[in-house]
């Protein structure tokens, strides 16, 4: 649910530990129509950019949260920001999507839960298969690559377009996330390589489901992190699969969480990894952006382990593409 507003008059208290953004990036904004409403979209791409059709990763932020933040912009850029420096190194485009304002006056994504009344009501499927759709058209994007990755709101979306977008994405990475308890998405699931990242000790999205939300005012019931799994083990096929499970180095004495990854399925998928963060919060996992103690009092602790941008992309590269 990305609160950084909650926090944003406390910018002097709030310590953002990071190195300096690679500068390379080329960042574009864009605006395209999608069912008569004018929609914006922040392109990063390799500067000079790299020729022929890439696989694209779409980017979505958190609620309350902006395309922008997500790449590095405002106070308190996003851990998602790290793509920036992964589009410099690497044959990959970004598109980063600006979410519309909903009933609560709050930036976010219509996602699966029937029962968030906050959600805006846009269909934010067909936007985002329309920014594929130009992106395609142009020659800069392969429609047999493509990605998508969310933090909360976002990552709620993710788990939408995994069900619904066209063309299916390969893989999805949802950070914070989970699937929708009561929910507007029934159509058989295609088979999809799926990323959890969940901190067991979220305070806004609960790991093992429930009320979504802070406060005390929900936004939504959410069946919890393992039931998201074991969603998508069925529907790639990997309910008897065997899991391969390890504990992720631990590189920072101070930190109180541990980050254990298990994986289900091949590398080239359809392929099901879940990175559960021991007393991690509402927060990505980052190496270089680190959240500080106030904003750690809202959303909970961040695991300092890994760097969820570069999980995601490890994540999405070696996946095999469809016939």
């Amino acid at each position: 649910m990305g609160i950084h507003r909650l926090v944003s008059t406390f910018g002097s208290l709030v310590l953002l530990a990071a190195t300096t953004l690679a500068q390379a990036a080329s960042l574009q904004t864009i605006t395209l129509d999608s069912d008569g409403t004018s929609r914006e979209v922040i392109l990063a791409s390799a500067n000079p950019a790299r020729p022929g059709a890439l696989p694209l990763v779409i980017l979505l932020h958190g609620h309350i949260g902006t395309a922008a933040n997500a790449l590095g912009k405002g106070r308190m850029p996003s851990p998602l920001s790290a793509w920036l420096d992964i589009v410099d190194r690497e044959p990959v485009l970004v598109a980063a999507l600006q979410g519309l304002k909903g009933a609560d006056d709050q930036t976010g994504w219509h996602d699966c839960r029937l029962d968030s009344p906050g959600n805006p009501q846009v269909d934010d499927v067909a936007f985002a298969g329309r920014v594929v759709q130009q992106l395609v058209a142009q020659g800069r994007a392969d429609p047999k690559r493509v990605f998508v990755m969310g933090m909360s709101n976002g990552g709620m979306m993710a788990y939408r377009l995994a069900l619904q977008m066209q063309p299916v994405p390969l893989a999805i990475a949802a950070v914070s996330s989970s699937m929708a308890t009561s929910s507007a998405c029934t159509n058989p699931p295609p088979k999809v390589s799926v990323l959890l990242i969940n901190g067991t000790a979220d305070p806004i999205v609960p790991y093992a489901g429930g009320d979504v939300g802070t406060h005390g005012r929900s936004t939504g019931r959410v069946i919890g992190a393992e039931a998201s799994r074991d969603f998508w083990l069925h529907a790639d096929g990997l309910a008897s699969s065997a899991a391969v499970t390890t504990a992720v180095p631990h590189l920072n004495a101070s930190d109180p969480t541990r980050a254990i990854k298990t994986t289900y399925g091949p590398n080239a998928g359809p392929q099901v990894e879940m990175v559960s963060i021991q007393n991690g919060g509402h927060v990505e996992p980052s190496l270089r952006f680190h959240y500080g103690f106030l904003y750690s009092r809202l959303v909970g602790m961040q695991n300092q382990d890994l760097e969820s941008a570069e999980e995601a992309w490890a994540f999405f590269k070696d996946k095999a593409t469809r016939p």
